[in-house]
Parts: structure tokens; C-alpha cells; sequence
């Protein structure tokens, strides 16, 4: 935030010690200032201004404008880097390839690592990354909803972020580009995906394990629309993220989930260090779990079925939907038909009646 940058300012020695890889990201700027003088000596008459020497080791305002620019465009290519490592470091603390990393592994080498791993169980949950579900393995960190989290956002402003890599978006993009449409058949999508692979340790992928409970899973999703998925829904990215847990962030409900940063969510968004201790306490337990098997562990046990439709899929019509459209459509047909019939009725009656009162003067008129 602007005090804490007012500080840093003030107490430059202060900033190896807040900034993460200080010395790497001043190496990178120099770098890219580097890259300027060498445009300059290669092209001087068209980079410089008339009279300029482009010998010359100063820079004018524009040269550090461009300077500037070219670190906003390229610096989140530099960052990712550093994101990899943490994802490498979260797969090694999963074992099972479920995904998650039990909280007392994450706090536990997060008192004896660097910076990483240090956000609080509040803000983990506040954020969409920790999963309460599993009566087995208790609280556990999404790998892919902290990476992706804003948590890990190296440089967040109003209308300008650098944060890690969205992986699943290739995954989903060459999905979309084989079927071709937004909806798709279940053999198609399990034919397409069992050929791609998902990175299951820190130097090793493998292809994803669809079948049983992912097959039926995807299946179930056909049934509830008619026969077909939807590519653009919240129910296909659940599948999308046990399909590849260390890729696609677990979609929670519209609302679940906050998007602010350590700064924006305050002092809390830390873990104190009697926090850390006491979740990382809980390490032997965790360590006999990962005797079980997967399926044991209820792997996929914050699944819902709730869906989220983030596309125009207005020609859907779910099964539960139609039969209520159906029985409120027999209900209306119904009290129409009923109304008529009444309106028939009396207008029977009216005319029965009508009829009566002429009979009867015409007897008196007559008599």
C-alpha cells in the first residue's frame, strides 16, 4: 500500500528483507534498461532524437518511459518462474495427487522455508484455496486456487495485476477447439482428455485417470442436460479440476470467494507463528493418511451439484426444469379449461333463464 511503499522509501536497506528475490527483480530492471542502449547503439538514428548521442550513458524521460513499458509487458513472464517453483514445491507435499496439501504440511514448511506458505487459515478460506470437506484429511489447501490466488499477486493495483499463470485455460481451450461447440458428448470429451496429460510430480506427467468415479461424474452432468456437457459451466470445471488438480482451480459458487489482496484483507491475511505451529502439530496424523488409498481419502469429497451456467446455454432445458414446466403447463391448461366451462355454464343458465322470463310474459300477455 502507499504507507507501506512510503517506508520502504524512507529505509531502503528494509527492502531485500520485504521484497522476495530483491536482487533478482533489480537485475531484471537492469536488464531491461541494458536492452534499450543496445536498441539504441543498433538503430540510433531512428531510436534517438536529432543531436542525441546514443553513446551516451544517460537516459531521457521517454527512455525510461519505454523502460517502464517494457517491464509492465514482460515482467509477468519474468514472475512465473518463481510461481513454478511454488507449484513444484506444493506437488511435492502431495503424494496422492488429490490436489491438496494437508494445512499442517503447508504452515509446517512454512515456519522452516522462506516468505512462501505464511497466509492465515482466515484468508485461505476467504479466498477459495482451503477445503473443510474431508472427515479423513481435515483442512487442506487447493494448490491450484492459492497459486491462482490473489495472495500470490507479486503486484496488485485497481486496474492492474501480476499474478500466476491460469494453466487450466489451455487445457480448456484445446478442449474447446476439438469439439467445436459448446456443448459436448461424454465419449468425445473422455477420449480427448485420457489423451492429454496432467503434472503429477515435479518432473514427471501422466495422463489423467477418468476412469470410475470421473467418468461417472461427467456421465451424471450429460444426464442433467439432456445428454450432453456443457463446456462453459461450473459442473464441467469441478471435472476439469479433478481431471487436473494441479492445473484447474476448484470453481466455487458465484460469491464464495474473495479476490483481495494480503493488503486489501489486512494484518489478518498472515498466520502467527502460534497459528503455524498448531496446524503443523498435526503432521503425524496426516503422515498415516498417506498410507491409504485415494479413494479412502474422500479425494472428491467437496464435489456439489449445483450448477453455474457462465454462458448462454438458453436452449437448455434440464430435465427437473422441464417437468415442472410441464406440470405447470397441465395446471394452467386446467383452470383455462375449467374457467371456460364455467363461463359456458353460465352463460347457459343465463340464456335457460332468459328464456323462462319470455315464456312466462308471453303466457301473460296473452292470457
Amino acid at each position: 500500500d502507499a504507507e507501506g511503499i512510503r517506508v520502504l522509501l524512507g529505509n531502503q536497506s528494509m527492502i531485500p528483507e520485504i521484497i522476495p528475490h530483491w536482487g533478482e527483480i533489480v537485475g531484471f530492471l537492469h536488464g531491461e534498461a541494458k536492452a534499450l542502449q543496445f536498441q539504441r547503439l543498433q538503430k540510433a538514428r531512428s531510436l534517438t532524437r536529432p543531436g542525441h548521442n546514443a553513446l551516451a550513458h544517460r537516459f531521457s524521460f521517454e527512455d525510461a518511459h519505454q523502460v517502464v513499458g517494457s517491464v509492465r509487458s514482460s515482467f509477468a513472464s519474468f514472475w512465473e518462474s518463481e510461481c513454478i517453483t511454488m507449484k513444484a514445491s506444493l506437488i511435492e507435499m502431495d503424494p496422492l495427487n488429490t490436489g491438496r496439501v494437508p494445512l499442517s504440511k503447508f504452515h509446517g514448511t512454512g515456519l522452516d522455508a522462506e516468505w512462501r506458505f505464511g497466509e492465515s487459515e482466515a484468508y485461505l478460506r476467504d479466498l477459495g484455496a482451503l477445503d473443510e470437506t474431508s472427515t479423513w484429511r481435515g483442512k487442506q489447501v487447493i494448490i491450484a486456487n492459492y497459486i491462482q490466488g490473489a495472495s500470490n499477486c507479486i503486484v496488485g493495483a485497481e486496474h492492474y495485476s501480476v499474478c500466476c499463470a491460469n494453466e487450466c485455460e489451455s487445457v480448456l481451450a484445446e478442449i474447446e477447439a476439438t469439439i467445436g461447440a459448446p456443448l459436448g458428448p461424454v465419449s468425445e470429451i473422455l477420449s480427448l482428455v485420457g489423451n492429454m496429460t496432467s503434472q503429477t510430480t515435479v518432473d514427471h506427467d501422466d495422463p489423467p485417470k477418468l476412469a470410475g468415479a470421473l467418468t461417472d461424474q461427467l456421465e451424471q452432468i450429460a444426464v442433467t442436460h439432456g445428454g450432453k456437457v456443457p463446456l462453459h459451466g461450473r459442473l464441467f470445471g469441478q471435472w476439469l479440476h479433478y481431471a487436473f488438480p494441479h492445473e484447474c482451480a476448484f470453481p466455487h459458487k458465484a460469491g464464495n470467494a474473495v479476490t483481495s489482496t494480503p493488503g486489501q484483507y489486512g494484518e489478518d491475511s498472515i498466520a502467527s507463528r502460534k497459528e503455524m505451529k498448531e496446524h503443523a502439530a498435526q503432521g503425524s496424523f496426516d503422515a498415516f493418511n498417506e498410507t491409504m488409498d485415494k479413494q479412502e481419502l474422500e479425494w472428491m469429497s467437496q464435489w456439489s451439484p449445483e450448477e453455474e451456467l457462465i454462458a448462454d446455454y438458453s436452449e437448455l432445458q434440464t430435465p427437473w426444469l422441464t417437468g415442472r414446466v410441464a406440470a405447470l403447463g397441465g395446471m394452467v391448461s386446467f383452470l383455462v379449461l375449467g374457467v371456460g366451462l364455467l363461463r359456458v355454464a353460465k352463460a347457459t343458465r343465463g340464456s335457460m333463464a332468459l328464456d323462462s322470463d319470455m315464456h312466462s310474459d308471453c303466457k301473460t300477455h296473452f292470457v
